[in-house]
């Protein structure tokens, strides 16, 4: 029996396909708003607190004011009424003033994707909101995924690593070191990507695309996805996927999961 899809919208709870909105709200409009997705361990939220931190300041950025306390509320009276599932928690809050909660399914990730790079120029604005305008994030994976590869790794147009549209990206360099690219050139506070960063030596920096290229081990980390190897980049196949960094960088999510759970 697979899990049932239930939302909260403004505090009233039923099935997410019978869920509705005022049409004249500028989440819709102009995707005006902020998101979070949180990932449920036996209906057990990970990080929640730094999850709606996060919402909270995404949506300070975008002058929008909204109630945490009432969806601090009713996220509690979601999951319970949802009976503690696997899955993933959606938040949503609107320009229209809509406070939305949503428990969904946990997308389906292989244990190895390809990846190419395609190149995006940040809007510097926006720059660590996790905004509702994913329209350009959402593109790039297409534009990807005719190149043939899985998913697309953002590089600017000067050729510094970004992160990938839902996620962010590690690699081992040829010098060995595993890198990632750090907050300042744009990418956005990710949870996993945090806890990770304090859990090995990892090195952030201003990276260029050829040091990814070069790269002889890589993964992708994010909510979902938890660690996922990959198995090439630009066409090129990586020597190990999922190789030692990677394992080792799944073993230390787990443990920290585990602890904060």
């Amino acid at each position: 029996m697979g899990l049932t899809e239930i939302a909260s919208v403004d505090g009233q709870i039923g099935p997410t396909a019978e869920a509705t909105l005022p049409m004249k709200d500028d989440g819709l409009y102009r995707g005006d708003g902020a998101f979070e997705v949180i990932r449920l361990y036996d209906g057990r939220p990970f990080a929640l607190a730094d999850h709606v931190d996060r919402l909270q300041r995404s949506a300070a950025a975008i002058e929008l004011e909204f109630d945490r306390a009432a969806l601090e509320r009713e996220i509690v009276a979601l999951i319970a009424e949802a009976g503690g599932p696997d899955g993933q928690l959606r938040l949503i809050v609107t320009r229209g003033g809509r406070r939305i909660a949503a428990i969904e399914p946990l997308p389906a990730h292989a244990e190895t994707l390809t990846v190419a790079t395609v190149a995006y120029s940040p809007t510097v604005i926006l720059n660590g909101v996790k905004s509702l305008s994913y329209a350009a994030n959402m593109q790039a994976t297409r534009l990807a995924r005719g190149q043939g590869a899985d998913e697309a790794v953002l590089v600017q147009p000067d050729g510094v690593v970004l992160e990938p549209p839902t996620s962010s990206v590690f690699w081992v360099s040829a010098e060995g070191g595993l890198r990632t690219p750090s907050l300042e050139v744009g990418v956005l506070e990710s949870i996993t990507r945090d806890r990770l960063v304090k859990a090995l030596h990892v090195e952030v920096g201003a990276w260029p695309v050829e040091d990814l290229r070069g790269a002889h081990e890589a993964f992708l980390a994010s909510t979902t996805r938890e660690i996922q190897a990959v198995a090439a980049i630009d066409g090129r196949a990586l020597p190990e996927a999922p190789g030692p960094r990677t394992a080792e960088a799944q073993r230390a999510f787990a443990a920290t999961v585990e602890r904060e759970l």
